[in-house]
């Protein structure tokens, strides 16, 4: 919870920095570009050098692949549905929520594949809105874990926490879920964390 606050306030320092200052705009949409590269370096960073990643592959068992698959189903009918309530389209809400709580990496992104048809406002807008929208995703699966587990069962924890639940939501998900249930949590939040790129420039291109 603490690293969700340390972003927003990130990001609400970067939103009065902007503001009050002449930054060329051309020149911060090439270092987002480059921190995009770095991100998606990270993340692969951080699959590869998990030793215990290729024993839970060969390991995987049908019930275990189903649960982000479900997990990323969810998310984007869900996002679907509700673009019927705003002035946002299916594909754009859809590629908000198929990020699955991958809020650093769906805020850039959105905002360099968006600008093009949305124009600078409205892209940074979107952008916006994912960064805050699977922050909150994030805070609501580590503050709201015991009740979940309670109502819906160790799945619906995974599943709420999204791709956070091979790191952020990691400690919450073991207490609540039991040692049973930890490599459901980080075979689910690789393959979202795979997954997120594609599906994010897919509902993007549409």
């Amino acid at each position: 919870m603490k690293g969700s606050l340390v972003t927003i306030f990130c990001f609400v320092a970067g939103c009065l920095t902007g503001i009050l200052s002449g930054f060329d705009a051309e020149w911060i949409h090439t270092a987002s570009l480059w921190l995009l590269y770095l991100l998606m370096f990270q993340a692969g960073m951080g699959i590869g050098s998990n030793r215990e990643v290729p024993s839970m592959i060969r390991g995987l068992s049908p019930k275990i692949v189903l649960l982000p698959v479900a997990t990323i189903a969810g998310a984007v009918v869900l996002s679907g549905i509700a673009s019927l309530l705003l002035r946002w389209s299916g594909s754009q809400c859809m590629a908000v929520g198929g990020a699955c709580g991958y809020y650093s990496l769906s805020s850039i992104m959105i905002n360099r594949l968006m600008e093009p048809t949305l124009g600078v406002t409205l892209a940074a807008e979107l952008a916006t809105i994912a960064l805050l929208a699977n922050i909150l995703r994030e805070l609501f699966a580590l503050a709201a874990a015991p009740f979940i587990v309670r109502r819906g069962g160790a799945e619906a924890e995974i599943a709420a926490a999204g791709v956070t639940s091979v790191d952020v939501c990691f400690p919450a998900i073991k207490r609540w879920c039991g040692d049973e249930y930890v490599p459901a949590a980080i075979v689910s939040g690789v393959i979202i964390d795979v997954s997120t790129p594609f599906l994010i420039t897919f509902f993007c291109s549409l």
